[in-house]
C-alpha cells in the first residue's frame, strides 16, 4: 500500500489487523532508497490471511459466485431440523439443454412444375431454405405472441409506437386463412404426392449435402394402394378419405374440379411403378366419374352436415359460444370440485360466486351479471389470487379513475398490486394491475411486452359500454385481446347478457360462461314522500297500487283544502306557479352564466319549483325546499333510516340543498372529533393558501355537521375526503349527483331521488330504468340492513302509475354498440399489414347479427350457384330476350314514375271526365286493360268508376230475368259473363227500356260494383279505381249513355260502349295514343320530362327488337325475369358476404381519403411520419393536434402560452365564461380554430357526416385558456378560480389531463426531430405540475 505522508513528514500505512477484518494504522520506519519504486513499503498481510495468488483468487471467485449452493442461513440444520446424509447436487442428473433459438432455417416447399433443377446434383431438385422465427412455426405460437416487431421496447408496460400489436384472439380462425402456395389449385402436384417425392440430401442452410460416394440412395418412390373390397363405391367416401389424407391442399384442388392426376411430362423411377400407379389413379377416377360433379359432392357433404346439425324441428343447431344455466350442481359440490382454493374468504360464498370461481379454476372466461353490492368483486379477487398462484398477471379495468383508485386501496393489502392511470404509474411490475380501459387499449395497440404475462382481464361496470363517448373503447379492447388472455366481465343486470356474451365468444372463438343473480342481497322498498308522509308503492319488485292511491288521495285532499280556504292572493300565486311551469324549458336554456349553473342545474317538469331562480318567488321556493329537506331528514332520523344519499342531477342543486340545511347537526361529539382529525390529516398535504380555499373551508363545515356534497365540481382531494368519511359512517346526509352511484362503492341505508327527470346534455328526459336501478342499488348495506329504502320526492304533483312502474320495475336498457371509427384506430391498424380495419368493423358488436348469419348465407349462395342455369331457346336465332327484358323493366319503372306524377297533377284531373278513354294497370294479366271513365271523382269520393275490357273469353249466357235477380242481390259477385240476347227472346220490360228515347239520369248508381258482363264477344267489368291505377290517359273520348250504364244496366248501352272501345284498337294499335305529358298535360318538371322522353325512346327500341312480336314473348319474359332474379339474389348474397356490406364502410372509405389528403398515409395505405405522430395523440382530436404540430403553431409561443392554447384540446365543458386573452394568445386561438375549420371542410367534402363549425366547436373549447396561462405563470389556485365560472374540480381535471397531453406532444416532437418543441413541452409540463392540482390521491398514499 502506498505510504501516506503526514503533515510533519511522518509516514504510516493502513492494513488489516487480523481481528475480524479491522483496519489498523502503523507508522513506517523506512530508509531512503535510490529507486523510488523500491521506496514503497511491502504490504504485510496479517497472520490470519494466507498469501493470495491468481489461482487462489480465481478459486475464491468461482466458489463464491459461480457455483450454486444453498443459503447457509436459510437451510442450516438448526432451522431446517434435518441434515442430509448425502449430496443431492452430486446425484442430480439434470440434462442441460440449450435454450430454443429465436429463429431457425427451414426448407421452402415448391410445386413440382416450379422447381428449378438446373445446377442441382444429378438433376434432382433440392429445396431452398429460409430463416423464420420459432414463434411462427410453433402450434398456436402465432396467436400467443405479437406480430414480428421492428425493435424492442424500453417500456414493457406502456409499449411503443414502433412495436406491432399482439395477434387478436379469434382472428386466425375467421380472417387469417391458411396461405396456400402458388399453383396449389393445379392438380399436377397430386401425382408427386401419390407417387413419392425426391429425397432431400442437403440440410437447411447448407450449400451441399453429404457425399455418399459409391453408395446408392434408397428408393424413395412409393405407391398408394386401396383395398377394393373395403372401398366405398360412393364418390363422397373417396372425397372424404382424400381430404383427410392430403389436408387442405387436396381439398382445394378437388374443389376446383381438377381430377386429371396422370398428365404427361412426369417421370418415375421405373416403368412398372409408373404403370401400376396410373392404374390405381384410373380406378379412382373411374369411381369418381360415376358420381355427380365435384360441386355436387361438396353440396351433398354440406347437406349431410346440415342434417346432422338440425334438431327434430328442422332448426339448425349452431355452435354455442355462450353457456348459461345447467350449473346448479356446482354450488352443492363446490368444495369437492375446488378443494384447494387460491384464496379463502371469511364468509360463505353465494351460488353465482361459486359457479364463477369454478369456471375460473377451469381457465374459462366468465360473464357475471348481478345487482349493485351483490358481491361481483369476489370474482375479481379470485382472479387476482389465481394470477398470483400461477405466477402470471391479472388486469382490472374500470371506466372511471375513482373506481381504479378505490380498488387499488381495497386490494393493496391482499395482493401485489400496481396502478396505471393517465397521470399515475405505481408499481407497474406488480402481478395485479389496476388501470383504466384507455390505458389497456393503448398497451394493446403498442404491443407492450407485459401483455405476454397477462392471464386474466377483468372488465368492471361493463354496462358502461352504452356510453356514447367512451363505449367504443370496450369493444376495441375486447377485439384486440390476444388468445391466451381469459376475460371476466362484471356488469349490472341487463336484458341482453346472453347476446353480448355470444358476441364476445364468437369474436374471441372461446366459450363464455354466463352466471349471476337477479336477487338483491338486501331487498328494496320504494316509497313516495309527499307532504311529510311516506307512502310505500313497491316492495320486493312487486308494485303496490294502494300506496300510490293513498298518496294521490292526500294530494287531492290538500289541494281541495287550499282551493276552498285560499284567498285571492293564494289563487293568483297558484296561477303564477302554473304559469311558470310553461316557462321552465325556456328558462333552462337561459340561465347559463352563473359559475355553477348550466342547463342541467335546474329542475324538472314535475313541478319541483326550482326552475326559475330569477323571479321574485325564488327565495320562497328555496325556503319551501329547505322545509321539505328538514322534514324528510327528521323523519328518516326518527325511523333510523340514516345514512341517506340524496341524488340530484345538478351540481348547483346539490350545493344549494346542502347549504339550505346548514343549521342541522347530525353528528355526536366523538364523530365531530373523528371528522376533524381526518380532515386535518388529509388537508395537511396542501400548502397554506390551498387549505383556505373557499370550497375546502365550506365542505369542512358541512362535514362536521354530518352533511356531505359529492359532484364533479369538487376538488379531487375534497371528493375523496367525502367518500372516505361516508364509508366510515360519520356522514349522515349526502347530496350527490349520479356519478357517486357509478364511481364509488359506498352503500347507504336509504336513497332519495330529488326528481325523476334529468338533463342529458341535449334535452330533459325521464330517468331510465337502468339509471334508476344503478342509483337505487346503493340502498341497503349488506350485513347491516334487512331492507333498503328508496324514496322519490313529490312536491307539486304525484307521478302517474305507468311512469312509476316503468322506472321502478321496467327493463333496464340493453347493451348496445357505440362502436365508431376513429382516425387513431385506423392508423394503428394500418401500421400492421396482418390486421385490417375491415376485421375490426366485422367484429364490432354493431355487426354481430349480420356476421352471425354469414355461414347460412354462404351455404345459401353455394346452393344458388349449384342450381342448373336456365336457358332461353330463341326461335329467331341469337337470343335477344335479355336486352328486351332490361328495356321492358326500365320502361315499366319510368312509366310508373310518369303516370304517378301525371295522375297527381291538377291538369290530369280535368281530363278524367266521363267518356275519356284510359289504360288501367292489370294485376293479373300481362297486358294492361283498356277502359273508359264512367263517373269522375268528387270531394266525398276520390275514386273513379270505369268500364274495362277483360282479356278472357265469355263462357255462358244469362237471361235478363236471371241477371235482374242477381242485380237485386246486393253484394252478389258476378264471376261469369253474359251476352246480349236476340230481340225475340228479350222480356217486355227489357225491350221497353231499350226502346225508350234519350233519358236524363238521376246520378244514382243502381248496379252493384264490381259489375261484370260480356258484349260483342268481349268480357267487361265496371268497378271503382284510384287515380294511381291509371297507366295513361288517351287522347280519345267516346259517347256514353251514363244512365243506361249505371242506373239501368242496359245491355245496349254496354254493347255500344264496348264496340266503341274495340274500334279504337282496330287500327293495329294495342292502345290508343296517350295525351302528351308536355304539350297536353303541361308537365314542367325537368326531371320528369327527361324521364318521359327516355320512356318513349325505350318503347321505340322495344318495338324494333325482334322479340317484340314473338309468339313466345310472354313465356320468355317470365324466364328472363327468373334468370335476372336469380342473378340479383346471387349478387346480393355476394355483397352481404363482402366487406362492402359493413355499415361503416362508406365512412371508412371517406376517412381513408382524408388521411391521404393530409399526408398521414400514402396511396398504398402506408403510414407516414405524420400518421405516426397522430398515433400519439390520445387526449385530443388527433387530426387537429397533428396539424397544429406540423404547422408549427406553437413555435412562436412561450411554454406558458403553448400549454394554455393546448387546454382547448382537453377542456370538456361546453358553456364557460369568455376568457380575457392577450393578443398573442388570441392570434394563436384564431389560428388553431381556422385549422379545425379547414379540417372540417375537408371531411365534409369527402362525405364524412360532420359540420365544420360543429366539428371545431366540439373539439376545441377555449374556456380555460386564461386560467391555465395564469396557473403556468405561478398564480395561486385561489386567484385563478376567480377568472372563470368553471367549478374547481373541472379546472383540476383539465390541468391533470393537460400534463398527459404535454407528454404526448413531447413524444411527437421526438418522432419529428423537433428538439425545441421537445424542450418547450418539458418546460410546460413542469410549469403546471404543482400544488393542489397534482396532490396525491388519498386512496394511494393513505391518510
Amino acid at each position: 500500500m502506498k505510504p501516506i505522508q503526514a503533515a510533519n513528514g511522518f509516514s504510516f500505512r493502513v492494513g488489516f489487523s487480523g481481528y475480524s477484518g479491522h483496519l489498523r494504522v502503523e507508522p513506517l520506519y523506512t530508509e531512503e532508497r535510490d529507486n523510488p519504486i523500491k521506496s514503497l513499503p511491502d504490504f504485510v498481510l496479517p497472520p490470519a490471511f494466507p498469501s493470495e495468488t491468481p489461482e487462489s483468487i480465481k478459486e475464491h471467485i468461482k466458489e463464491k459466485y459461480l457455483l450454486p449452493r444453498l443459503d447457509e442461513d436459510a437451510f442450516s440444520p438448526e432451522k431446517a431440523g434435518k441434515q442430509w446424509d448425502f449430496d443431492w447436487f452430486a446425484r442430480a442428473n439434470i440434462p442441460l439443454e440449450p435454450s430454443m433459438p429465436r429463429s431457425i432455417m427451414v426448407p421452402v416447399w415448391e410445386l413440382p412444375f416450379r422447381r428449378c433443377k438446373e445446377g442441382s446434383t444429378d438433376g434432382k431438385w433440392e429445396p431452398n431454405s429460409m430463416q423464420v422465427d420459432v414463434s411462427d412455426i410453433i402450434v398456436g405460437g402465432e396467436t400467443r405472441g405479437s406480430f414480428p416487431r421492428t425493435s424492442a421496447s424500453n417500456d414493457i408496460v406502456r409499449g411503443s409506437i414502433n412495436n406491432r400489436p399482439f395477434h387478436p384472439g379469434g382472428l386466425e380462425e375467421q380472417s387469417l386463412e391458411r396461405i396456400l402456395p402458388d399453383g396449389a389449385s393445379n392438380g399436377e402436384w397430386v401425382h408427386e404426392v401419390l407417387n413419392g417425392g425426391p429425397a432431400q440430401t442437403i440440410p437447411p442452410g447448407f450449400k451441399q449435402g453429404l457425399n455418399l460416394g459409391d453408395l446408392t440412395a434408397h428408393p424413395y418412390s412409393w405407391n398408394v394402394y386401396k383395398d377394393q373390397t373395403a372401398l366405398n363405391n360412393t364418390a363422397v367416401g373417396n372425397l372424404s378419405e382424400l381430404s383427410v389424407q392430403f389436408d387442405d391442399l387436396f381439398k382445394k384442388a378437388w374443389e376446383e374440379d381438377v381430377a386429371e392426376l396422370d398428365k404427361d411430362g412426369h417421370s418415375t423411377e421405373s416403368d412398372s411403378v409408373k404403370s401400376e400407379t396410373e392404374a390405381n389413379q384410373a380406378d379412382v377416377l373411374n369411381t369418381l366419374d360415376t358420381g355427380p360433379s365435384a360441386l355436387d359432392e361438396i353440396l351433398s357433404v354440406e347437406a349431410e352436415k346440415l342434417d346432422k346439425n338440425t334438431d327434430g324441428s328442422g332448426q339448425q343447431q349452431k355452435e354455442a359460444w355462450v353457456v348459461s344455466g345447467g350449473s346448479e350442481w356446482i354450488a352443492d359440490q363446490f368444495y369437492e370440485l375446488v378443494p384447494d382454493m387460491a384464496i379463502e374468504f371469511a364468509f360463505e360464498l353465494d351460488k353465482f360466486q361459486k359457479e364463477a370461481i369454478y369456471y375460473l379454476e377451469k381457465g374459462e372466461s366468465v360473464f357475471v351479471a348481478a345487482h349493485t353490492s351483490a358481491g361481483k368483486t369476489v370474482v375479481a379477487e379470485y382472479a387476482f389470487a389465481l394470477a398470483s398462484k400461477h405466477c402470471t398477471r391479472a388486469v382490472y379495468t374500470a371506466p372511471i379513475k375513482t373506481i381504479s383508485n378505490q380498488k387499488y386501496r381495497d386490494f393493496c393489502g391482499k395482493f401485489d398490486v400496481g396502478l396505471l392511470t393517465g397521470d399515475v404509474s405505481l408499481r407497474p411490475e406488480a402481478s395485479c394491475l389496476i388501470m383504466t380501459t384507455e390505458i389497456l387499449r393503448s398497451m394493446l395497440y403498442r404491443g407492450a411486452d407485459i401483455i405476454r404475462d397477462i392471464e386474466w382481464v377483468i372488465f368492471d361496470e361493463v354496462h358502461y359500454v352504452n356510453d356514447v363517448e367512451r363505449g367504443v373503447v370496450w369493444e376495441e379492447v375486447i377485439i384486440m385481446l390476444p388468445r391466451h388472455i381469459n376475460i371476466i366481465l362484471l356488469s349490472a343486470t341487463v336484458p341482453n347478457t346472453i347476446e353480448f356474451a355470444d358476441w364476445i365468444g364468437r369474436t374471441k372463438q372461446k366459450k363464455i360462461r354466463v352466471t349471476g343473480t337477479t336477487k338483491r342481497p338486501v331487498p328494496l322498498e320504494h316509497c313516495l314522500f309527499y307532504s311529510g308522509e311516506l307512502y310505500k308503492i313497491c316492495e320486493r319488485e312487486i308494485f303496490l297500487p294502494q300506496g300510490l292511491k293513498a298518496a294521490k288521495d292526500a294530494y287531492k285532499k290538500k289541494n281541495s283544502k287550499a282551493a276552498s280556504g285560499g284567498t285571492g292572493s293564494s289563487t293568483g300565486s297558484s296561477a303564477a306557479q302554473d304559469g311558470t311551469k310553461g316557462q321552465k324549458r325556456e328558462t333552462f336554456n337561459r340561465g347559463k352564466q352563473n359559475k355553477h349553473s348550466g342547463p342541467q342545474n335546474f329542475g324538472n317538469s314535475t313541478g319541483t319549483g326550482w326552475g326559475n331562480q330569477s323571479n321574485g318567488g325564488g327565495q320562497n321556493s328555496w325556503s319551501s325546499r329547505r322545509t321539505t329537506w328538514l322534514t324528510l331528514i327528521d323523519k328518516l332520523s326518527k325511523k333510523s333510516l340514516l345514512p341517506v344519499v340524496i341524488f340530484g342531477f345538478s351540481k348547483n342543486q346539490c350545493d344549494k340543498s346542502a347549504d339550505s340545511i346548514s343549521g342541522t347537526d347530525l353528528t355526536s361529539s366523538s364523530e365531530k372529533s373523528e371528522i376533524r382529525v381526518f380532515c386535518d390529516k388529509a388537508f395537511s398535504r396542501l400548502k397554506g393558501s390551498d387549505r383556505n380555499l373557499p370550497q375546502v373551508v365550506r365542505v369542512q363545515g358541512l362535514l362536521c355537521r354530518g352533511i356531505g356534497v359529492h359532484h364533479a365540481g369538487l376538488l379531487p382531494i375534497v371528493k375523496e375526503v367525502v367518500e372516505m368519511l361516508f364509508c366510515r359512517g360519520v356522514i349522515k346526509v349526502l347530496f350527490s349527483t349520479e356519478t357517486f352511484a357509478m364511481g364509488v362503492n359506498a352503500p347507504a341505508r336509504t336513497v332519495v331521488f330529488d326528481t325523476l327527470r334529468k338533463f342529458d346534455g341535449k334535452e330533459f328526459r325521464p330517468v331510465l330504468p337502468g339509471e334508476y336501478t344503478q342509483m337505487a342499488g346503493r340502498a341497503g348495506r349488506r350485513g347491516l340492513d334487512k331492507i333498503g329504502t328508496v324514496i322519490v320526492m313529490c312536491r307539486d304533483e304525484i307521478p302517474e302509475e305507468k311512469d312509476l312502474k316503468l322506472v321502478i320495475t321496467g327493463t333496464p336498457m340493453k347493451l348496445e354498440s357505440q362502436f365508431r371509427l376513429t382516425y387513431i384506430m385506423i392508423l394503428h391498424l394500418l401500421r400492421v399489414e396482418e390486421l385490417k380495419v375491415e376485421d375490426m368493423l366485422k367484429r364490432s358488436f354493431a355487426e354481430f347479427h349480420a356476421q352471425k348469419k354469414l355461414p347460412e348465407q354462404q351455404q345459401l349462395l353455394m346452393r344458388k350457384l349449384a342450381q342448373p342455369k336456365k336457358t332461353i331457346e330463341c326461335i329467331k336465332g341469337e337470343p335477344a330476350i335479355e336486352d328486351y327484358y332490361e328495356m321492358h323493366a326500365e320502361a315499366k319503372e319510368h312509366g310508373e314514375q310518369i303516370s304517378k306524377a301525371v295522375m297527381q297533377s291538377p291538369v290530369a284531373q280535368q281530363f278524367l271526365t266521363p267518356g275519356r278513354v284510359v289504360v288501367v294497370k292489370s294485376q293479373s294479366a300481362q297486358d294492361h286493360l283498356l277502359g273508359v271513365v264512367l263517373k269522375s271523382s268528387s270531394a266525398n269520393n276520390k275514386q273513379y268508376i270505369v268500364l274495362l275490357l277483360k282479356p278472357d273469353v265469355p263462357t255462358m249466357t244469362q237471361t235478363p230475368s236471371d241477371r235482374s235477380n242477381l242485380q237485386n242481390k246486393k253484394g252478389a259477385d258476378f264471376h261469369q259473363g253474359y251476352v246480349l240476347l236476340p230481340k225475340s227472346k228479350r222480356g217486355l220490360e227489357e225491350d221497353y227500356r231499350l226502346s225508350a228515347g234519350p233519358r236524363k239520369g238521376s246520378g244514382i248508381i243502381n248496379i252493384t260494383l264490381p259489375h261484370r258482363g260480356a258484349a260483342a264477344g268481349v268480357n267487361f267489368e265496371v268497378r271503382e279505381a284510384e287515380n294511381t291505377e291509371f297507366l295513361s290517359i288517351c287522347n280519345n273520348k267516346i259517347k256514353l249513355d251514363i244512365p243506361g250504364l249505371l242506373e239501368y244496366g242496359s245491355n245496349t248501352a254496354f254493347s255500344n260502349t264496348v264496340q266503341q272501345l274495340l274500334k279504337l284498337k282496330s287500327n293495329g294499335n294495342k292502345y290508343p295514343p296517350a295525351l302528351d305529358p308536355v304539350k297536353d298535360l303541361k308537365l314542367k318538371d325537368v326531371d320528369l320530362v327527361e324521364t318521359y322522353y327516355k320512356w318513349t325512346h325505350l318503347l321505340q327500341k322495344m318495338s324494333e327488337n325482334k322479340c317484340h312480336e314473338c309468339i313466345k314473348l310472354e313465356e320468355h319474359i317470365v324466364l328472363a325475369r327468373e334468370i335476372k332474379k336469380h342473378k340479383e339474389e346471387v349478387n346480393a348474397l355476394e355483397f352481404e358476404l363482402s366487406n362492402e356490406a359493413l355499415q361503416q364502410m362508406p365512412e371508412f372509405q371517406g376517412r381513408i381519403d382524408v388521411l391521404k389528403r393530409i399526408g398521414c398515409i400514402d396511396e398504398d395505405l402506408v403510414v407516414q411520419i405524420k400518421g405516426r405522430v397522430a398515433c400519439e395523440m390520445n387526449s385530443g382530436e388527433e387530426l387537429i393536434c397533428t396539424e397544429c404540430l406540423f404547422e408549427n403553431q406553437l413555435d412562436d409561443l412561450e411554454p406558458e402560452e403553448a400549454v394554455a392554447i393546448m387546454s382547448a384540446f382537453v377542456f370538456q365543458q361546453k358553456n364557460a365564461s369568455e376568457p380575457s386573452l392577450t393578443s398573442k394568445l388570441s392570434q394563436a386561438k384564431q389560428r388553431l380554430y381556422d385549422t379545425a375549420i379547414k379540417l372540417g371542410n375537408l371531411q365534409a367534402e369527402l362525405k364524412i357526416p360532420i359540420t365544420p363549425e360543429e366539428y371545431a366547436q366540439e373539439n376545441l373549447k377555449f374556456g380555460l385558456v386564461e386560467v391555465v396561462y395564469e396557473w403556468a405563470k405561478g398564480t395561486p389556485f385561489a386567484d385563478i378560480c376567480q377568472l372563470t365560472d368553471v367549478p374547481e374540480g373541472l379546472i383540476v381535471r383539465t390541468i391533470v389531463r393537460l400534463d398527459e397531453t404535454c407528454r404526448e406532444f413531447k413524444t411527437a416532437a421526438a418522432i419529428m426531430g423537433n428538439s425545441s418543441l421537445y424542450k418547450k413541452m418539458d418546460s410546460a409540463s413542469n410549469a403546471i405540475k404543482r400544488d393542489i392540482v397534482f396532490a396525491a390521491s388519498l386512496y394511494i398514499t393513505g391518510v
